[in-house]
């Protein structure tokens, strides 16, 4: 891949002298999904899909971005000193977000700099190509231009920034963390009020993680996605007013059950209770993976997805076929959407001698039921973003 991107890089910017070669990885999330802006638990790991990256300073104030997967939109140039979303960029406006991001933190770029880009996540699946490519750029300006004082958890916050406020989708802090801050064959039980983390090793023994695209995509600054958070924001002030709580994360079940009555739209009810069951099941679905008891595992995975579709309303036909059809396939332990939901994935554990049958069955029955294939990637939990020398 890195003779290829340096190739492509040496033909659009003259050479690839002094050109440094990066990687971002993709994640998905294990449980815990809708809880990362509710201030509860999420289990995301990365993986080794993900995006790569070849950047080098300019000597001028231009920034130009490529990338070989949207090869039609050619070279998109910007410049440092007008560091607004445009329209026409559009996919370069996440890297570019991120350039306004280190900015407005007070990390402001002296010259501009080339990058070029090519992934293998597919595009609107819900394993974070977004995230990615915002902290692929972070790695990248803090190598390029030797930023010492940035942390990794600095990448990922500057990208959340970035999207939250460049891009104007409201989204939590999981999907950044995980692709800065992963690690190979861990996932990373992540408190997302205190951004407190512990690395679980995710010991499968005989089974595997697959990951099954619908092909139906989202796009989550134009969907229901921002309208959920304000949905929730609205649960958490009614709830305020009877619980001392700062998040919906802060309450167990049997306390939203006390409490729930303050909310008298229905609607806020469910997604509420969405927020509280999901964070529970997310702290007791780690203790059964650290106990080994993947069968449990599993179905804490199954209710998640019960919730996602009924209470939080994320899920959609295509989904629903997939995990309903996952559910009735011998030799899988759990599976459910994964992602902002509206489309993408789900990801589920399946016990290795059952994945080929597993692909051939679900696979035939989909194309059957919704008249298009789906794409099954079985898929392994790998570092989060880096320079590769």
């Amino acid at each position: 891949m890195k003779e290829k991107l340096l190739k492509k890089f040496a033909e659009l910017f003259e050479n690839s002298e002094g050109a440094g070669f990066f990687f971002s990885p993709g994640r998905v999330n294990l449980i815990g999904e809708h809880t990362d802006y509710n201030g509860g638990h999420v289990f995301p790991c990365a993986l080794t899909i993900g995006t790569y990256g070849v950047a080098r300073k300019r000597a001028d104030r231009k920034v130009h971005f490529y990338s070989m997967n949207l090869d039609h939109f050619g070279v998109v140039e910007a410049s440092l000193d007008n560091l607004v979303n445009q329209e026409s960029y559009g996919w370069a406006n996440y890297p570019l977000g991120v350039v306004w991001a280190f900015a407005e933190k007070g990390h402001s770029l002296d010259v501009g700099f080339d990058m070029i880009i090519w992934g293998n996540i597919p595009n609107g699946s819900g394993l974070s190509s977004s995230a990615s490519l915002e902290v692929l750029t972070g790695v990248i300006l803090r190598d390029l231009y030797g930023i010492q004082d940035v942390s990794m958890t600095d990448i990922a916050l500057y990208g959340q920034y970035s999207e939250n406020n460049f891009n104007g989708c409201n989204c939590g802090i999981m999907d950044q963390f995980a692709v800065a801050m992963g690690k190979k064959d861990h996932a990373i039980f992540l408190d997302t009020s205190t951004l407190k983390y512990e690395y679980a090793p995710v010991k499968l023994k005989d089974a595997k993680i697959v990951i099954t695209n619908s092909k139906v995509k989202h796009s989550l600054v134009d969907s229901a996605y921002n309208d959920r958070r304000r949905e929730c924001t609205d649960a958490l002030a009614a709830l305020k007013t009877v619980a001392d709580i700062e998040t919906l994360g802060d309450l167990t079940v049997e306390e939203f059950e006390k409490h729930k009555h303050v909310l008298t739209d229905p609607v806020l009810e469910k997604r509420a209770k969405h927020a509280v069951a999901e964070n529970q099941r997310t702290i007791e679905a780690v203790a059964a993976l650290k106990r080994d008891d993947i069968t449990r595992f599993g179905e804490l995975m199954n209710q998640s997805h019960v919730s996602l579709r009924d209470d939080y309303e994320v899920s959609c036909k295509e989904v629903d076929i997939l995990t309903e059809l996952a559910w009735k396939t011998p030799g899988v332990i759990g599976s459910r959407i994964t992602g902002g939901g509206f489309g993408g994935c789900t990801v589920s554990i399946v016990k290795n001698d059952a994945v080929e049958s597993f692909i051939e069955a679900i696979g035939a029955a989909y194309k059957e039921q919704v008249g298009h294939e789906a794409e099954f990637y079985t898929v392994d939990i790998g570092d989060g973003a880096r320079k590769i020398d």
